[in-house]
């Protein structure tokens, strides 16, 4: 993210932001919320009826519904484009945001054309925003949560021996580390806000766990198990990131004409750019498959809206339990009634007949 602007590198520590976040960098409250953040609330709040349609068993309306959904919540993330390409500077997180529009837009014609399975997916983002947005809008569980991470993220940094003190941040909480800029090779420092505290990756799993039907205790140590292995690899990262943009730990040549001759930022960002768009996101995408994979070990349902991500991604369908060795999908005789709707309403379509959804 962008710099604070400092009159003197030497004597006013220059901060970023620590934050892989994925909602509105604007400090929301109720009544002042952005605009971005008014989108995602009527998207998800437009996934949470498809989900009650479906719920109360109509089906049909619910599909309609929940591509309705899917075209909002595209939508807003194209409005993230903008912020991600000239505020963060990540290439990753713009080409994401930009590829996400024409996702969500095939999901919705999917889901219109019939595709009853993607509702489930529907649901696990109705869950999903139903965990991320009240703790990005309501004041005191957003304070609570960024200034618990930047506690934590400091104690982390004394047990490498660096104790550098919180002050208060740039958005008013007791968030920035406070580095001496005189002492330091860049003069920068940084602090945390909403996404450093990791709960996007926590949303996304809290949803697809509490959207699948499987036994309680199951879905409990499945959530249990991905939040502590989230919270673990998050204040890592943060303690990484906090460390290598005040110490310049990639201030090589190499780095350097990246960061300020291809990506327009000053030379001392250089170490931030590099900690935390080039090295943490990427170690986030393998730590985000490896919890992946931990939480199928141990909820095999949560295979069910993945595939159907994969097929929205690639256009083929996908057997993971059979991929990944397990016996099959618990409940499986609703699997095969899955499987069996998707032939039914691709050989509708072959034929030329109507189907019961159309």
């Amino acid at each position: 993210m962008s710099a604070l602007s400092a009159t003197t590198a030497a004597t006013v520590p220059a901060a970023d932001f620590v934050a892989t976040g994925t909602m509105s960098p604007i400090p929301a409250v109720v009544g002042q919320l952005g605009l971005s953040d008014w989108v995602a609330w009527i998207a998800i709040g437009t996934f949470v009826a498809a989900m009650a349609l479906q719920w109360s068993g109509a089906v049909d309306p619910a599909r309609y519904v929940a591509a309705a959904a899917w075209s909002v919540f595209g939508v807003y993330w194209l409005m993230l484009v903008p912020y991600y390409y000239g505020h963060l500077q990540s290439p990753l997180e713009t080409l994401l945001a930009l590829a996400a529009l024409p996702l969500c837009l095939y999901t919705a014609y999917l889901l219109v054309t019939g595709r009853e399975s993607l509702l489930l997916l529907s649901k696990a983002v109705a869950f999903m925003g139903l965990i991320y947005l009240p703790a990005e809008t309501i004041p005191v569980v957003r304070t609570w949560l960024i200034e618990t991470t930047a506690a934590q993220t400091h104690f982390g940094m004394e047990l490498l021996g660096h104790s550098p003190g919180l002050t208060e941040g740039a958005d008013g909480y007791m968030s920035k580390f406070d580095f001496d800029p005189e002492k330091t090779v860049t003069g920068r420092t940084t602090y945390i806000i909403m996404a450093c505290t990791g709960i996007g990756s926590m949303a996304i799993f809290g949803g697809l766990i509490a959207a699948v039907n499987a036994p309680l205790k199951r879905k409990a140590i499945a959530f249990t198990s991905a939040i502590g292995v989230i919270w673990i690899l998050n204040l890592s990262r943060n303690v990484f990131i906090g460390l290598a943009s005040p110490w310049g730990w990639f201030q090589q040549d190499v780095f350097v004409y990246i960061a300020s001759d291809l990506m327009g930022a000053p030379v001392s960002r250089t170490s931030y750019l590099v900690a935390h768009n080039f090295i943490a996101q990427t170690l986030s995408i393998g730590a985000l498959l490896g919890i992946t994979y931990l939480v199928v070990r141990i909820l095999p349902e949560v295979l069910e809206p993945l595939e159907d991500v994969l097929f929205v991604l690639t256009g083929s369908e996908y057997d993971l339990a059979a991929a990944l060795g397990e016996e099959g999908h618990p409940g499986g005789g609703a699997e095969t009634s899955r499987s069996d709707q998707r032939s039914a309403v691709d050989s509708d379509a072959a034929s030329g007949s109507d189907s019961d959804d159309d």
